[in-house]
This record gives structure tokens, C-alpha cells and sequence, in this order.
């Protein structure tokens, strides 16, 4: 086996996959109609995408008069005046001089010049509010008068500097649309400024890359491109690149960025042919542009991506961070399972990054050519590398536990242990070996003990049993007296009836009777009410520590969890004098496995003492197992790790590589990935350190699991020959 690790660069940013849709069906958009147009109406923000209504349209003032002015010797007196004023007094002051003029005669053309002056002078004086205020009133009143283009643009420019971005937007380029020269050139460049502020980012990209195109000066130009660029980058959205790129001119400086954008969009979508059409086209009109290199890379890249490397295996784990000793445990075994091999292993760090997984596996099926990956573990990064890998269509053997993860698609599969397969085998094991009907279930209130307590209920009622008391806690608690008293009926006494009468008949033996001897007797009964035991195994999804804790709670309230047989229960019934005694079997998870303790016994036992024996749990690997599979990988591990003892994630890691290695070491060993995939869905009858393996029909790994009983001597496995029919993982 070759091995060799590779840093991984953060990845670029990603393309959603819902805008395949969009992108595939972008056309041209009409033009607003009225007294101007915008530039196409899709946005790239995501409030405004796809919504015509909230993108300004055409010219915003009416085409005629709403007042229709008259001369007024005593109006033009008054506006003389007030602009002899105007000539010494402040401007705010001259302003509310010329409003005064305007307010005593609001319908004559003096009344409409001194509104018009008013605006001028608020503007000047940069109050914006109070100017847009005057400009607005006389634009809707008379978008003829012969200072409306100036008042326009002066109303734009102060609706940008209010923040009014929509409305400047608007304004602005119904101006630039009927200006020459370096007006227009300044005009569309507030516009594309105003759009780009109120995330109407398609209509800023469609200005800017205008005015790349006529830019006079190389200044101008550059300036114009920067701006494309900026706007491509994350605010643009992918129809209006491909809107924009579409009709757009090689000629156009602005050209190579857009279509190197619409490159990889293509890309990050997995439209390969549409990729290499642009590419080609790009590297053909611009081969020396500055993103020709990153073009000719990308190119290579998508060619890449069906040369595979028959020998070389993948695999993506956290190498680094908080999950690094996860990583470290299932690499012991992978490189355990390949040892002698000619496969060349690659591994990637995740560094318990989703970003960084992606990425990972990117490198993984486009430059080392791997025919199949394994790993990663966690649930994030697992179901990133499982979506590349179905995109990609790179065989993907993942070790994580999430459900329903093979359900991203047919090149997924998953060989580790779940929660749902626990949950299965327990239960079955206690109704079709021991023929338990009756359940009650104690767990910790956090997702582990939720999804493990509803997967054992489901499970139970699909055999045809019954959960008849379910309770849970609190994930650090450490005292379980009122939940074990609540499981039997001793919490709430006032809802028996036998407890009831039984406070009658202390209440009637007792009257007459001192308050001290009545509480006597009435603690004598309340303690001999009987626990309401309807139950014949209490299943704990805990992790061992807080179980040693929980048992010792259930013995108080009489519930017997330590009668392995029939001597056991005779034993018990001759101590408590209770003919009737009834036992219950304690069920777990494999969270109640635990590292050996000073005595040499597991620590499970040595803490839970009495109170956990005669239990079962179940558990995806064991290392004492008599399994001869099992046997072999543990001798191999303890010689190629100074006689230490193996775990669950080595154990797994050990026998998804040897999966691997025995598929490709075949003698029709899959050349392509699409046969290794199809090699893999067919593997039956693995015999492997977990089990006998093969793969369903949903590409889940199934194997009978290991049920291990506790006695005060350890910790055994149930023979494999009575579990073989159980369900397994």
C-alpha cells in the first residue's frame, strides 16, 4: 500500500443546485415599457429574483400636467422678492422664503418656480429630504417645466444620498437614457451605484458592462470592469450572468469575466458539455487573459473527470481538530486492511469541515483519479462528500451513522453502525429469542436517546409487543429515584385505587388517635404499596456511566434486573419473602461499552456492581468475540499496534478497506468506477471483524450485530448461532 496525504485549500464558493433550472430556461427580458426602460428585470438578489413588481419600470413621472399653471402679476411680485432675498439671506432661509411664495399661490407658474428654486437651494444646502420633497411635488404637478431635467437629476442624486436607492435607480437611468456624452456616462454610473445598493444587482451588472463597452478613457475602463467583477462575485445572480453573457460582444472588455463567471457556473452545476463549449470559446477569444491560466486549469480538470485510476483508493477523514482522534482510530485500520497491497491510498483532512470535505472530494475524483472513496464520519461532512460523490458519480463508502444517507443517490453506500440497527437488533433479540411482549424504556432527553427510544417503540409494536411506560431525563443527571418510582405506579399513588382505599383503612384504624401514630401508620402504608411491574425488560439508551447509576435506582424500587435463572429468582424470592417476585432484563446500546477498569472487568460492571448483571446490549464490535474473523483482525491489530486492543471505528475502517481491496484484487477487478459501483451493491457474504456483511437494496451494509451479556464475570457474547436470524445493522 502507498499512502500520501494532501493539504486541502479552502473551496471556492458553490453554486446552488436549484439554479440549474433557471439558468437552463434564462432568455431575454422585455424591456420596461413607458418613458424609458431598465435594463432587463431579473435581480440578482435573492428578495428580488423572479420578481418583476418589485423591480422599478420605466419613467416615473406622468407624461402631461396634473395643474396646469397660470401667469400672476401678484405671484410673479412676490417670487421677485423672495429672490431679491435669496440674494443675502442664508440658504435654508431663502428656501422657506420661496415655499412661502409657493404656498400662496400653489397654481401659478411663479408658484411652480419658487418650488423649483426651494429644491435648488435644500439640495445645495444638502438637506436631500427636504429637496426631493420639493422636487417630487413639482415633477407630478408639471413634468414640462423647463427646469425638469435638471430638477430630475437632482432628485435622483438626492434620493441616493438618502438611501432611497430604488427610486434613484429609477430616476437616474430614465435620465441617462436621453443624455449625451459625459453626462450620460455619469448618470449610468449613479444608476449602476444605486442599483447595485438596492440589490437590484442584474440591473447593475447590465449598466456596468455598457459602460465597459464604451469607456473613452483605459481608466474609465478598468474602472468599469473592476465593477463587473465585483458584481459577478457573489451578488450578481447565475441568470443574470447568463442573461448579460449571453448577447454580449467578444469585444467588450468586460466579455472574458463574464464568461469565465458563466464557466464555473457550469462547473459547481455539472453541465460538462456547456463547460467545455465556454472554456474553448474563452481560451479561443482571450488566450491571454489574466484568467486564461485558471480557464486552461478548469478545462484539464472536467476532461479529468472519467480518467480513473483503477489502483487508487480515497479516503476522506479529520486528520486535524476536535474529531482528529476519530480520524486517526479508522486510518489504523484502513492502513491495517491494505497492508501488502499495491493500492495506493489518498488521504484527504477534512479538518471536520463540510467546505472542506467538498472540496476534498472534488480533488479526489478530478485529480488523483480514485476509483472509489471511503469515509468521511461525521453526519455534515458525510452528507457533503455523499452529494459531490453522486454528482460526480464516484463510488462512496461512507462511515458515518446518519440515516438515510444512501438515499442521496445510487452511488452512496454506508458500512457502520446505526442507531436504527441497534434498535432493531435489541429488540429483536428480547421478543423472538427471550419472548419478551411487555417494554419500558428510561432515556436521556437529548437526539441519541430520542431517536434510539423511538426506534426500539416502533420496532417493538411492529413485532407485536407493547411499550407500557416510557421515561426520560435530563442528559447530566445522576439521581433516577422519581423516574424509576413514576415506571412502577409510585409517584403518583393518588391515581391508584388500592393506595386510596388503603389511606381509608389507616384513616378509620387510626381515629381517636394521636397526629404522631396516625403518620405513623400512614408512612407504613404508603411504603407497602406494591410497584405495578407490567413490564419484562427496560431498555436504557445511555451511556454506561449514567446506566451504572440508573440500575441501582430500579432495585430500590424492587424492579430485579440481577436474576440470570431460575436458581437466581428462588434465591431473591427466599431473601424478600415475595412469592410472586417477577425480574426484568435491563437492554442497552453500545454506549454501554466501557474500557477495562483496575480489577480487569469492564467498568460497566465494576461500577454497576449487581445491579447490571444478567443484562444484554448490543454493540457493532466486540473485541473478545469467538467470531474467527473477528479473532484474526484482532491478533493482526494487536501485532501492528504494540499489542493494543482495537475499537468499533478501527474495527469498521478495517473491513470497509477490505472490502475494497478484495473487490479490486479480483480477478475481474472493475476498471471504472460505474463497475466498481455495481461490484460493491453486490458484495454478499463479507467476513469481516463486524460480521458477516452485504449490501441491501438501499446499499445499506446488513450483518447480525453483537449481543454481549453482563454478569458479575464480565462481559460475554451471545453465541452467534442464536442471533444469526436477529436483525442486524
Amino acid at each position: 500500500m502507498h499512502t500520501h496525504t494532501m493539504d486541502v485549500r479552502p473551496s471556492p464558493r458553490r453554486a446552488l443546485l436549484l439554479a440549474l433550472t433557471l439558468l437552463m430556461t434564462a432568455c431575454k427580458t422585455p424591456s420596461a415599457t413607458g418613458g424609458g426602460s431598465s435594463p432587463g428585470h431579473s435581480s440578482g438578489s435573492s428578495s428580488a429574483q423572479g420578481r418583476d413588481e418589485d423591480v422599478p419600470q420605466g419613467d416615473p413621472f406622468p407624461t402631461k400636467p396634473s395643474v396646469e399653471a397660470r401667469k400672476d402679476a401678484q405671484a410673479d411680485q412676490a417670487l421677485a422678492q423672495a429672490v431679491q432675498q435669496a440674494e443675502t439671506a442664508p440658504r435654508k432661509q431663502a428656501a422657506e422664503a420661496f415655499l412661502a411664495v409657493r404656498k400662496a399661490y400653489p397654481q401659478t407658474t411663479a408658484g411652480q418656480e419658487a418650488l423649483y428654486r426651494a429644491g435648488v437651494l435644500f439640495y445645495d444646502s444638502q438637506d436631500y429630504v427636504n429637496a426631493r420633497k420639493a422636487f417630487n411635488e413639482l415633477l407630478f404637478e408639471n413634468p414640462l417645466h423647463p427646469q425638469a431635467p435638471e430638477a430630475k437629476r437632482r432628485l435622483g442624486r438626492a434620493a441616493l444620498e438618502v438611501g432611497a436607492y430604488r427610486d434613484a435607480y429609477q430616476t437616474l437611468y430614465s435620465l441617462a437614457e436621453r443624455a449625451e456624452g459625459a453626462e450620460r456616462t455619469q448618470l449610468l454610473e449613479d444608476a449602476a451605484k444605486a442599483a447595485e445598493k438596492a440589490g437590484l444587482f442584474g440591473q447593475a451588472l447590465q449598466i456596468s458592462v455598457d459602460l465597459a463597452g464604451k469607456a473613452q478613457t483605459p481608466e474609465a475602463q478598468q474602472a468599469a470592469v473592476a465593477r463587473v467583477q465585483q458584481l459577478v462575485e457573489g451578488r450578481a445572480g447565475f441568470v443574470d450572468v447568463a442573461r448579460v453573457a449571453e448577447e454580449l460582444s467578444p469585444s467588450n472588455p468586460a466579455w472574458p469575466v463574464l464568461t469565465f463567471k458563466l464557466a464555473r457556473i457550469y462547473y459547481h452545476l455539472r453541465e460538462w458539455t456547456r463547460l467545455e463549449e465556454t472554456l474553448n470559446r474563452f481560451l479561443a477569444e482571450a488566450p491571454n487573459h489574466p484568467f486564461a491560466g485558471q480557464a486552461r486549469e478548469l478545462l484539464a480538470r472536467a476532461t479529468r473527470r472519467v480518467e480513473v485510476q483503477p489502483r487508487t483508493v480515497g479516503l476522506l477523514l479529520p486528520m486535524s481538530g476536535k474529531y482528529k482522534a476519530v480520524g486517526e482510530a479508522v486510518l489504523r485500520g484502513v492502513k491495517l486492511a491494505l497492508s501488502g497491497s499495491d493500492i495506493e491510498l489518498v488521504v484527504k483532512d477534512t479538518q471536520g469541515d463540510v467546505n472542506v470535505t467538498g472540496q476534498a472530494m472534488e480533488q479526489l475524483a478530478f485529480d488523483e483519479g480514485a476509483i472509489a472513496v471511503l469515509g468521511p464520519i461525521t453526519s455534515d461532512e458525510s452528507r457533503r462528500a455523499a452529494l459531490v460523490a453522486e454528482e460526480l458519480q464516484v463510488p462512496l463508502l461512507t462511515l458515518t451513522r446518519q440515516e438515510d444517507i444512501t438515499g442521496i443517490g445510487p452511488y452512496v453506500f454506508r458500512n457502520m453502525l446505526t442507531n436504527s440497527a441497534q434498535a432493531r437488533a435489541i429488540a429483536d433479540f428480547a421478543m423472538k429469542q427471550k419472548g419478551f411482549k411487555s417494554f419500558a424504556m428510561l432515556y436521556p432527553n437529548l437526539p441519541y436517546g430520542v431517536e434510539l427510544a423511538n426506534g426500539f417503540w416502533d420496532q417493538v409494536v411492529e413485532n407485536g409487543g407493547q411499550v407500557r411506560g416510557a421515561e426520560s431525563y435530563d442528559h447530566d443527571q445522576t439521581t433516577f429515584t422519581d423516574e424509576a418510582r413514576k415506571l412502577v405506579g409510585r409517584y403518583y399513588l393518588e391515581d391508584r385505587l388500592d393506595y386510596v382505599q388503603g389511606v381509608r383503612e389507616v384513616q378509620q384504624q387510626t381515629s381517636g388517635q394521636d397526629a404522631f401514630r396516625r403518620r405513623k401508620a400512614m408512612e407504613k402504608m404508603k411504603g407497602s404499596v406494591e410497584p405495578i411491574i407490567d413490564f419484562e425488560a427496560i431498555f436504557i439508551p445511555d451511556e454506561w456511566r449514567r446506566v451504572s447509576l440508573v440500575a441501582p435506582a430500579l432495585a430500590v424500587e424492587d424492579i430485579v434486573t440481577n436474576a440470570c435463572d431460575a436458581r437466581d429468582v428462588e434465591r431473591i424470592r427466599k431473601t424478600t419473602g415475595k412469592k410472586d417476585l417477577k425480574t426484568v432484563m435491563l437492554l442497552g446500546t453500545n454506549a454501554w461499552s466501557s474500557a477495562k477498569g483496575a480489577s480487569g472487568m469492564p467498568e460497566l460492571v465494576e461500577r454497576g456492581g449487581k445491579f447490571v448483571t444478567c443484562s444484554v446490549y448490543v454493540d457493532g464490535f466486540f473485541v473478545d468475540s469467538q467470531r474467527q474473523a473477528t479473532q484474526r483482525f484482532v491478533k493482526a491489530y494487536r501485532q501492528a499496534n504494540d499489542n493494543a486492543d482495537p475499537g468499533l471505528l478501527e474495527a469498521y475502517g478495517y473491513d470497509s478497506a477490505r472490502m475494497v481491496r478484495q473487490l479490486l484484487e479480483s480477478k475481474q477487478a472493475p476498471r471504472s468506477r460505474n463497475d466498481f459501483r455495481e461490484a460493491l451493491a453486490n458484495v454478499k457474504d463479507f467476513d469481516g471483524a463486524t460480521g458477516k456483511t452485504a449490501f441491501d437494496e438501499k446499499r445499506e451494509a446488513r450483518k447480525p450485530l453483537f449481543l454481549l451479556s453482563v454478569s458479575n464475570k464480565g462481559v460475554t457474547e451471545v453465541p452467534p448461532d442464536q442471533t444469526a436470524a436477529l436483525g442486524g445493522s
